[in-house]
């Protein structure tokens, strides 16, 4: 039997409360309590797909972070990593939105165990023995001045130890709130990267790279978006590829959905799915990312991992909650073209 190959990732964890439905934040006085995080949301979709799957972190010795790390072990993600320290679990508050009122999140996250983490923290020779690849986001180094050390850490690291680095440069304005911009840090951070993925606002406001694209418009011009990922990997040789999301969002509840990916050699564009009436679309970026690290772990063809990935991305707008909850089998009958919803018995 091949032995599954060894993913970690690196990032938050937080205390999800969602006001339920469709209700604004508060209306009635209940909150659903969930847990999720763009790394950790990553590392559950890879243990449902049956690689070895690792999250780090760091979690106060609390309740609150023994909660935390037991909804990550449901979903086979291996904890052993996890540092325990600091004073509190970071939160984030949400709404979801309907038609033309948009979803709205609030972060609670300062001072988190994550944010005040140090790279000494961690023992890096354990995190990466056996690794084949290593999963960061923009998000941490957004956090504070030291969660940025410590991502700057974990990727020299992982590069050190012979690991392949992909970074989601998830772009959060509601961050970067330490005296840095992102471009600033996520520049450098991403020198050390083999594989970037982006949103079609990342590249431009993480990594300050311009290019005439309408990222808050509902219509997506290609040729632009080859032009984008053509930037981007002109002004980081190091990136062996660049892939980004194409979301057409013409309101809360229909999106068009689809991604395209760079290799330096060839331009590549997925399948369209057009998404109406969405559940949950927090976290679809990061089931993407999983979905083009599962593709380009296992496929021979980086058409079928970027295949993947979309389609993994797509299902997730069907799921509440941060965490997909789909198998590989789910997956392929989407790529395959089996979309219609029927019940399957």
């Amino acid at each position: 039997m091949t032995t599954p190959r060894r993913v970690v990732t690196l990032g938050e964890i937080m205390l999800r409360l969602k006001a339920p439905g469709h209700e604004r934040l508060l209306q009635s006085p209940r909150l659903e309590a969930t847990f999720g995080g763009a790394e950790s949301n990553v590392a559950v979709s890879l243990a449902n797909y049956g690689l070895d799957a690792a999250f780090t972190t760091m979690l106060p010795a609390n309740p609150i972070g023994d909660a935390a790390i037991g909804e990550l072990r449901r979903f086979g993600v291996d904890t052993g990593l996890i540092c325990r320290g600091g004073e509190r679990v970071g939160t984030y508050y949400l709404e979801t939105g309907a038609n033309q009122r948009p979803s709205r999140v609030v972060y609670d996250r300062a001072y988190s165990s994550i944010a005040t983490a140090r790279p000494e923290n961690f023992d890096w020779d354990a995190i990466f023995s056996g690794a084949d690849w290593f999963h960061i986001s923009g998000i941490t180094p957004g956090l504070s001045a030291s969660a940025a050390d410590l991502s700057f850490e974990a990727v020299r690291q992982a590069r050190a130890h012979g690991v392949t680095v992909s970074c989601d440069y998830n772009y959060r304005k509601n961050l970067w709130k330490y005296g840095r911009s992102a471009p600033e840090v996520m520049r450098e951070l991403v020198m050390q990267v083999q594989v970037g993925i982006a949103n079609e606002e990342d590249c431009q406001r993480s990594l300050g790279i311009e290019v005439d694209v309408d990222v808050e418009g509902g219509l997506l011009d290609r040729e632009r978006y080859c032009q984008l990922a053509e930037g981007v990997l002109e002004e980081f040789p190091n990136l062996e590829t660049q892939v980004i999301t194409l979301r057409e969002s013409r309101s809360a509840d229909e999106n068009g959905w689809g991604a395209c990916l760079h290799d330096g050699r060839d331009f590549r564009f997925s399948r369209r799915y057009e998404i109406t009436d969405i559940v949950d679309r927090v976290g679809s970026g990061d089931s993407f990312a999983a979905g083009l690290i599962y593709g380009l772990l296992v496929y021979s063809d980086a058409q079928q991992a970027l295949e993947f990935a979309t389609a993994a991305g797509c299902l997730k707008h069907s799921i509440p909650g941060d965490f997909h909850r789909v198998a590989v089998a789910e997956v392929e009958r989407l790529m395959e073209g089996s979309g219609s919803g029927r019940v399957q018995r």
